[in-house]
This record gives structure tokens, sequence and C-alpha cells, in this order.
């Protein structure tokens, strides 16, 4: 029987109350093992009600209080990692040590809030003129809403929500009703930690979710990560109702094969970036670029017996390489757009359609497979296919490569696989790209550097997580103070101070 899942609100389980509800399946067997309360605006109402009461205490509570909070959820984390781990495989269908390396991520950012009474100090300056102070101090917000995506059910919460509430914040996290569980076991452990009732709370739902958010006069900024459109209408609708909105979206991401790099290691790299969790990354490689025929000739030589090894499996299965996609809706939405490649006259070298495995014959996978010869005005390229495709597209110089990579609609990360030092010099200043490696297939910074794209993946000016998610979620305050003498007689004075 499939469990009924709930709200997280003020510190306890609170049941939905509209009446309405979503399965959550098992993508690896495609069966229904929970239902997901899917809130209306009343609901998102209360939560936000429990947050702006819990900020008056919570944004006075001293920094250092707030990083002890901050060490006690990381004891807590690592004690309940194996079953945040199942968790995720269960709902999300990704393999434990998958699911395990996203935990690893999200605890870096922790792990880099426990120095929030550092990251918050301010700026002061003595005796600016006639005996007069300058102090900047940073405030929070106030209460800050999350939507977070299914594919990173643990790290993307915690790269918002703990930033959030370690600047004084409060949080409601609107995780994907695809994968709620696991969002939800991270309040009750929040509160084991000793984080007050409503500083973080979780409201499941939809659309009326989202724009419940969107429009509360009570919610100060919005955190987003997931697609394009979504994203876009999340940044515009927040903005319009006076929010700071920060909104990270799709990618296209190219890994750039000069024809001076180790073939092995680059093919290596693009079978790991390609592939690892079905695709379903928003910093997945999905476009190959060798420059020159040489190059792509020997890149596909090695690509090819790589990929045609790679397994299908469920979460549990040690010897899974390549996990189900989320949705059945999602597998028919990949292998249609493999069709359309085949249709548009790119090579389909390797063919994950129609996958099936024994006793998983209802489960939602799609194998590997790769495309070589695909073009630029082929559907396949411009589209983000979230799912285990590879492309391959060949320019003749490293200059066209460049080219590629600047006139494509999304700029979230990129690489390049080279020896020469010139080139990648070059290339990491020029491409117009957020996030860049070179000889690193996926780039994501570490906690205390900060994560963000360029172009269509990302609408707001500020980063996730790291020293710029300091910007975001504090405002910036700045006092003028003097304290007059004896000896300071101004006067009345009518033309504009200066000094």
């Amino acid at each position: 029987m499939a469990e009924e899942l709930f709200h997280w609100i003020n510190g306890e389980r609170v049941k939905g109350k509209s009446g309405r509800f979503g399965d959550v399946f098992n993508p690896a067997t495609g069966e229904v093992i929970g239902q997901c309360p899917y809130a209306s605006k009343e609901e998102v109402d209360a939560a936000v009600a429990n947050a702006k009461e819990a900020f008056e205490i919570w944004s006075e509570t001293p920094s250092v209080k707030r990083a002890q909070v901050m060490f006690k959820f990381r004891e807590i984390m690592l004690r309940e990692w194996d079953n945040l781990a199942e968790a995720m495989g269960k709902e999300h269908g990704k393999t434990l040590p998958d699911a395990k390396g996203e935990l690893a991520r999200g605890l870096e950012v922790v792990e880099f809030a426990t120095g929030i009474p550092h990251l918050l100090k301010g700026e002061n300056s003595q005796n600016v003129g006639g005996g007069i102070d300058i102090t900047s101090i940073r405030m929070p917000v106030g209460v800050v809403g999350g939507i977070t995506p299914f594919n990173f059910p643990v790290m993307i919460p915690l790269w918002m929500g703990v930033m959030a509430v370690a600047c004084g914040n409060t949080y409601v996290n609107k995780p994907s009703e695809r994968d709620p569980s696991s969002s939800l076991m991270l309040a009750e452990m929040w509160k084991e930690a000793g984080l007050p009732d409503g500083v973080w709370n979780v409201i499941n739902g939809d659309k009326v979710v989202v724009d419940s958010l969107l429009h509360h006069p009570d919610v100060e900024a919005i955190s987003f990560v997931g697609s394009t459109g979504v994203g876009e209408y999340v940044y515009q609708e927040g903005c319009k109702h006076n929010k700071r909105v920060q909104s990270f979206c799709g990618a296209k991401n190219h890994m750039v094969i000069m024809p001076d790099a180790d073939m092995d290691n680059a093919a290596d790299a693009l079978v790991s970036a390609g592939f690892g969790s079905a695709g379903e990354r928003c910093m997945a490689i999905s476009v190959a670029v060798p420059v020159g025929k040489g190059t792509q000739e020997a890149l596909i030589e090695r690509l090819v017996p790589r990929i045609e090894k790679l397994s299908i499996g469920a979460y549990d299965d040690p010897n899974a390489d390549v996990n189900p996609v989320i949705t059945m809706q999602a597998k028919e939405r990949i292998e249609g757009l493999i069709t359309s490649g085949v249709e548009e006259g790119a090579d389909l070298l390797v063919d994950g359609r129609g996958a099936r495995l024994q006793g998983y014959e209802n489960g939602y996978f799609v194998g590997a497979s790769l495309f070589n010869n695909v073009t630029e005005n082929m559907n396949i390229y411009k589209t983000e296919i979230f799912g285990p495709v590879l492309s391959v597209t060949t320019p003749q110089t490293y200059e066209d490569a460049v080219r590629m990579v600047n006139e494509h609609e999304y700029g979230n990360g990129v690489a390049i696989f080279t020896r020469d030092g010139e080139s990648a010099r070059h290339f990491q200043r020029n491409v117009d790209v957020g996030m860049v490696g070179v000889n690193v297939p996926i780039p994501v910074p570490l906690s205390f550097h900060t994560f963000g794209g360029s172009k269509r993946s990302k609408f707001g000016d500020t980063q996730m997580y790291g020293p710029e998610s300091i910007n975001f979620f504090t405002k910036l305050r700045t006092v003028s103070s003097r304290w007059p003498t004896g000896g300071i007689k101004d006067g009345v004075q009518l033309a504009f101070p200066s000094n």
C-alpha cells in the first residue's frame, strides 16, 4: 500500500488538507509507493505565517549559536547517510553510489555554513570626516521560498536552505512532487539538530504552491532550480511581486576535445559526465565537440565500446551503471528525441531505446545512446534532453568550437580537454559560460566558491552557495554615526553633505 506523505510546518508533520494528491513512483518498477499531498493556497499561507513568526526569534539568534546548529545537523546527516541514500534511490532511481555522491556535495555546504559568524562580518571605516564612522552590517531578509528539482532532492535544498537559515532567515521548501521523502527527512533532522520550529518548513504540491509563494507578500526571496521555461516564469513573476529572485535553469553542456588531448581520458570523462544519473543533471555533458575529423574518429573509436558496456539497473543493483529516468513521461520524451535525431539525419551509433530489464519490465529505463555527426540545426543539439544521450558534433577549428559554445542559448557548464595551456587559458576567458572545466568534465565548484551559469541557464544576478550566497540571503545596511562632543558645532547647513 502506498504511503501517505505529509507537509512539515512549524516543526511537525501536517497531513494534507486540500484533498489533492499525486502518485510517487519507484522508477525501477513503475509501482506507486507514495501519495504526495498537494497543498492549497491556505496551507501555504499557514506555512509562511509560521515561518514569519519564527523569523522574529531566529533572526536575533547570535550567528555563533546558528553555527552550532549547523555542526549538530552535520553529525545527524552523517548518521542518516544510508537512509537518505535509500530514500533517494527508491523515489528518484539514482544508484546508491550516485546518491551518496549527492549527499557529499550537500554536506559541503553545511560545513561551509558552520563558518557563518565570519562570513557575516561587515565593514567599518573610522573617522571618514567630522567624527563620523561608517559601518556596514548584513541583515537577514525574512522568509525565503526554495523551489527545488527532482534530480537532486537533498543537495539542492541544502544548497539553498542551509545558507538561508545560517544567515538568519526562515525557509519554506517546495520540493519536487516526484521524490519528496528525502526533503521531509531533512526537515526532521533539522528539528533534532535544534533548529527552532518554523525555521525550516516543507510544503508539497504543484503550481498552486509555486504561485502562492511567488505572490505571498511575506515571502521576501525566492530561490529556484529547474527547467528554463518554469525558471523564467518564476523569475519574472517573483520580480513583478517585488521579491529578490535567483533562478537556475536548463543546460546543454559542451565538452571540447582538442587534437592534443589524452583521448582515453577524454572518453572516460565523457561517459562519466554524460551517463551518470542517467543524464538527469544540469551539469551533464550532452555534447562532445572533437576538433577536426581525426579527433572525431579517435574519440568515436573509444566511446562506442565504453558506452556499449554500460548496464541499466535499479538503484540498489551494485552492477548498475545507468539508472531509470524519473517518470514514464520522461522515458517517452527521451526516446522520442532519439527518434527525431535519427529522422534529422544524425548517425545513431548506440541505441538505448526499448531498454528492458528482467524483473523490472515496467521500469522507466532508457539505455545509453550515442549520436555522431550531429549538426547545430538539429533538435537533439538545441534541446536539453535530460537523459542518457550523448551527441558528437565536429567543427574543423578551435575557433568554430568556441563559436558553437557561445551561440547556444544555454551557458551553464562547459569543459575543454587539452594539453595546451594557451588553448585552455584562451578558452576559459572567451566562452560565455558560468562554470568552466579544464580537463574536468563536471566543473561544479566546491562550497567555498559559487555555482551559476549564464545566458538562459540563469535568471538573476547572484549565484548559488559560497560567499556570493551571503549577498542574496542578506540585505546590506550602512550606518553613518557620530557621537558629538562639546567641540563640534555644525549649525544649520543646507548644502548637500560632503567631506
